[in-house]
């Protein structure tokens, strides 16, 4: 069974190599890119989930990462049964 969260990674175009991109490709988690200059309602929701328009934000589950914040990401892992998933926490 799949128990890895929904990862959707909030961006826009102006950003060539959004921050944290590279760094959930590298730990293998799948995720989602939304450009939210491009996604209206995307952006709504970022802004209702946020309370802010700056991106990048990483949306793990239910919980928002506002920035590119490693250690944040990483500690959402600690509460996370890592022999569930299919990536190495």
């Amino acid at each position: 069974a799949d128990t890895q969260p929904r990862i959707v990674l909030f961006t826009t175009h102006l950003t060539l190599v959004p921050p944290g991109k590279q760094y959930l490709q590298q730990k293998g988690f799948r995720f989602r890119e939304v450009d939210v200059s491009r996604d209206q309602a995307a952006a709504r929701e970022m802004v209702r989930i946020t309370g802010q328009q700056g991106v990048p934000v990483t949306l793990i589950g239910n919980r928002p990462v506002v920035g590119f914040n490693q250690g944040e990401i990483d500690g959402f892992w600690a509460f996370v049964d890592c022999s569930l998933l299919i990536v190495d926490c």
